[in-house]
């Protein structure tokens, strides 16, 4: 006999489709009835109640705790717990014992509570039962998709809905309650009908065009603290022709059909611009007059203007593409980071784009003017670094020149006039270094490229006379360094590794190892014969 041991607990398996008896049953609400899913119903008389529902409702059996091992190392099982023999996904049988852990199945260290205690337990395990009606609380920063969106009326100073009239019931009847929903863009359509048209065309405000438009939109919720302040409020501008409902003869004319809200959007900066436009018709003035009214929403993203519109190409989305420029902005102005241009030798107006991942060297040579050592320098620099100098650099492809968060500022070295022994020289520039550092980052199946940092480095030689240079060699290098750090690969967890002398279980190693396993166990036999060969030995001596 096989003692049973404790077992690998994450060895795969398949949950045994048992179930055990619970003390209460909790879920058998209908007495003499079988409650459908409650496997702890006895009414209904199910020796197996998994093998008949889909599923059985929590409560209605125990939480299991099951402890398996490979089958071939069990001969027999004495154990009190039930047990059975599964395969797992591998094709492998797992001998499982089914334990009776009291730590699934009950409330463990029931608290007792006294006097003394009373107050802290309820101190620690509770809180506020209810909510004081008394306490208000300060709308959102910002609307959300789906927020009612909030007009302001100034002449009556109050706050209100955005509402869009939807139909409803068989006759597609207007439901004037149906609120705007923020970035919800949809079209409704339904129907009004009148009994007496002739008092209701220029008394009903559906009908009057100017009750569409006389009215502001606040650009973010918190603008209920303080409607009047105009930060906060956004007119709707009229695009098309309006005018006021006019009852003529038989005709109520100029009765709206058609509202149409475009409502520009900047994310959580709210509502920027709402427009409407109207369309218009006129109504023949009878018993049991009908109008079909169309409203449409329609959000759109804000565009400041049409200078912001025109955006420069990205180098990548978010990150960086190996080829593309790296991108530069001074001020406002974004551009691609260049380098000199040797074209014949000369060194011309014309440069080349630093592109991301690309080492490169350019040298040209600059014709120099009569100027002073200050003049001259300052000309030099400008053709290294070319003009505009760049300020900062794009961390990753896709930057916005407005988001100054998104720019990484460029480190800069100049020479150092300390360091020069001639006092009557000049120092000028001769060569830029851009030396950029960049990184890999996100997940390892789609890393983004990302610059991490960039600087330039000047080298300077000193000359004894500015006024009789006339040209000097200059020299430009890009250097990209790659400062990735990669995460240590995963390592799994460490399994049960079974290791048993080879005679242990004779049937165990006949059944698992075959002829390879008899050959290995003539070892002990052969030390078996010895032994017994030194005994006779001593006998016959």
């Amino acid at each position: 006999e096989a003692y049973v041991g404790p077992g690998d607990p994450e060895c795969p398996m398949r949950t045994p489709q048992l179930s055990y008896p619970i003390g209460v049953c909790e879920l058998e609400l209908t007495p003499g009835a079988c409650d459908i899913n409650c496997c702890c119903d006895r009414d209904c008389y199910l020796l197996h109640p998994r093998t008949v529902f889909s599923f059985c409702l929590p409560g209605s059996v125990r939480s299991s705790s099951w402890v398996c091992v490979d089958n071939s190392l069990i001969f027999r099982s004495n154990s009190p717990f039930p047990s059975r023999v599964f395969m797992d996904s591998n094709g492998i049988r797992q001998f499982c014992v089914h334990v009776n852990n009291s730590n699934l199945n009950y409330f463990q260290k029931l608290q007792k509570v006294n006097a003394t205690n009373f107050q802290a337990l309820a101190a620690e395990f509770g809180g506020e039962s209810f909510t004081s009606t008394f306490q208000t609380q300060s709308p959102p920063s910002f609307y959300r998709a789906g927020d009612p969106i909030l007009i302001y009326f100034p002449k009556w100073s109050v706050i209100s809905l955005l509402r869009q009239p939807a139909g409803v019931g068989a006759g597609g009847l207007c439901a004037e309650s149906n609120p705007a929903g923020f970035l919800e863009s949809k079209s409704t359509t339904c129907t009004r009908f009148f009994k007496n048209l002739a008092s209701s065309c220029t008394l009903d405000s559906a009908l009057n065009a100017a009750s569409y438009y006389n009215f502001t939109v606040l650009k973010v919720p918190r603008g209920m603290t303080d409607p009047q302040n105009m930060e906060f409020q956004v007119p709707v501008i009229l695009t098309s022709q309006a005018n006021a409902p006019l009852l003529a003869g038989n005709t109520c004319q100029n009765v709206v059909s058609q509202v149409t809200y475009e409502i520009e959007t900047n994310g959580t900066f709210g509502i920027q611009k709402v427009s409407v436009s109207l369309g218009q018709t006129n109504l023949t003035v009878e018993p049991g007059a009908s109008l079909q009214q169309h409203f449409i929403l329609h959000f759109r993203a804000f565009q400041q203007s049409t200078a912001a519109s025109l955006t420069s190409p990205r180098s990548g989305n978010p990150g960086y593409i190996v080829g593309k420029p790296l991108l530069a902005l001074t001020g406002d102005i974004s551009y691609s980071v260049s380098f000199l241009d040797q074209g014949n030798g000369s060194c011309s107006v014309n440069r080349h784009e630093v592109q991301f991942g690309v080492n490169a060297i350019s040298g040209c040579k600059l014709r120099l003017k009569k100027a002073d050592c200050s003049h001259l320098q300052q000309e030099i620099y400008q053709t290294l670094h070319g003009r505009p100098r760049p300020e900062r650099v794009a961390i990753f492809g896709n930057a916005d020149p407005a988001q100054k968060g998104g720019w990484t500022t460029i480190l800069n070295r100049h020479c150092s006039i300390s360091a020069m022994n001639c006092t009557s020289c000049c120092l000028i520039p001769v060569s830029l270094e851009i030396q950029v550092l960049w990184a890999y980052v996100g997940l390892l199946s789609n890393p983004q490229a990302h610059v991490s940092g960039v600087r330039f480095l000047y080298q300077c030689q000193s000359i004894q006379d500015s006024q009789q240079v006339t040209e000097v060699s200059l020299t430009t290098l890009v250097n990209f360094v790659d400062i990735t750090q990669k995460p240590e690969p995963p390592r799994g967890q460490p399994k049960m590794d079974w290791k048993l002398p080879f005679d242990f279980f004779p049937f165990k190693v006949a059944f698992s190892r075959g002829v390879f396993s008899q050959k290995c166990s003539v070892s002990p036999i052969l030390i078996l014969c010895l032994l017994l060969l030194g005994v006779l030995n001593l006998e016959t001596t």
